[in-house]
């Protein structure tokens, strides 16, 4: 009797798992006209459902909704109940294939799955891979692989959020949108900012599918990033100079260091910077040396007259073997150990602040220009940007300047009284 009860259970706990998965044919009446009405197909998964018309309107008497068919044995019921079971067996067929590679299973995938034909049944990783391939020749090398590491994070949310390696861009929505922000802001050490970068990736990428028609609808519509305002890091102008006056005897501190100095009295990136080339030196309006280059970042022009301390730099190193073998002003290091060296510079010279080779650009911007009045639009030439709005963010935090300002004003206002 127990072995019985054990094999009526078993049987039992095998039909609970198959009526996981099931498919209903049935007519919508509520939109019957004329005695017809449109064919539906419902599929089920779990409880939850997904319905599709199949673009038939069929007579409303000749329908036998317990058995899902229609009635008789007329070659317009053969016909139609021959379709039934055909897209029954797709249907089964997409579901037995969603199992088989142990993916996400769905209601609204096994739907995508039957009427995705061409285009509409792209996925994450087709617009992903689209991506990568036709954007590489345009992105600089360091932004694609700011595109990777945001890919990373994209299969390894589906991987322990959905449970499954891809998905069809049909699927995406607003939640998927706001689920994946959150699965970022769990990241160890990822900041609000960083979070809203790979949200930023993931939106260009999809808003690319959408422009080629390969979803109907931007799901980033009503999504809204939000970044949180960060003063600029910059050093001061007696920081600065402590690092102008300190003498490395190591050969690599001591380049490190000049071409650093070099970006606080040019503005130049470090790709900038590295890119170099004698032609790049020219005689500007005023008939002294400038740089006449183009940003690496953006390809926008930029017009940068050359001040002493930076003419003394570029003299120091037009003989080194590295340069003359390269034609470059400069010899060549990576950005990861320039950055690396610069820690331990700042630890030599006594600076508390987290010191990167774009700390200079911003210290030319704000202690060399801006602070020595320096118009703010200058700067902005100076430095290649587009938009003013963009330079107005080193303005705000020279405070020195602010106050010199504020007490110029106070002494013209005094001398008139």
């Amino acid at each position: 009797m127990a072995f019985v009860f054990d094999v009526q259970f078993l049987k039992q706990k095998i039909m609970e798992i198959s009526n996981t998965f099931s498919v209903l044919f049935w007519l919508k009446l509520a939109s019957a006209k004329n005695g017809k009405a449109p064919l539906y197909v419902r599929i089920t998964v779990n409880g939850k459902r997904a319905e599709l018309s199949l673009k038939r309107k069929l007579v409303i008497s000749d329908w036998d909704a317990s058995k899902n068919k229609l009635k008789g044995l007329g070659d317009e019921a053969k016909r139609i109940n021959a379709y039934l079971k055909q897209v029954n067996a797709q249907l089964f067929e997409a579901y037995q294939k969603l199992k088989t590679e142990n993916k996400l299973i769905t209601a609204s995938l096994i739907k995508s799955s039957f009427v995705g034909t061409g285009e509409s049944r792209k996925t994450l990783s087709d617009i992903i891979d689209y991506h990568n391939e036709h954007m590489k020749s345009t992105l600089r090398w360091g932004t694609q692989k700011n595109y990777f590491t945001t890919h990373k994070y994209i299969y390894l949310f589906l991987k322990q959020k959905h449970r499954t390696t891809d998905i069809f861009l049909c699927e995406l929505n607003y939640k998927f949108i706001i689920d994946f922000e959150r699965f970022l802001r769990h990241q160890k050490e990822m900041g609000n900012n960083t979070v809203m970068k790979h949200i930023e990736r993931l939106r260009k990428m999809v808003s690319l599918a959408y422009k080629m028609e390969w979803l109907d609808k931007d799901p980033f519509v009503k999504f809204e990033a939000k970044y949180e305002k960060k003063e600029r890091c910059f050093l001061t102008s007696e920081e600065l100079e402590r690092i102008e006056n300190k003498a490395f005897g190591i050969g690599r501190l001591q380049l490190i260091k000049d071409l650093f100095v070099f970006s606080c009295y040019t503005g130049l990136s470090y790709g900038d910077v590295m890119g170099l080339i004698a032609n790049d030196l020219c005689k500007g309006i005023d008939g002294k040396l400038w740089i006449h280059s183009y940003r690496e970042k953006t390809s926008i022009p930029i017009k940068v007259p050359l001040l002493s301390k930076a003419l003394e730099i570029i003299d120091k190193y037009k003989e080194h073997p590295d340069s003359q073998k390269r034609q470059t002003l400069f010899p060549t290091i990576s950005n990861q150990k320039l950055n690396s060296y610069l820690k331990e510079i700042a630890d030599v010279c006594s600076i508390k602040k987290n010191l990167t080779f774009h700390v200079a650009r911003h210290t030319f911007a704000t202690t060399v220009l801006l602070s020595n009045g320096v118009p703010i639009e200058t700067v902005s030439k100076l430095l290649g940007h587009t938009k003013l709005s963009t330079t107005q963010i080193y303005a705000r935090v020279v405070e020195s300047k602010i106050s010199e300002d504020m007490n110029s004003l106070v002494s013209r206002i005094e001398s008139r009284n």
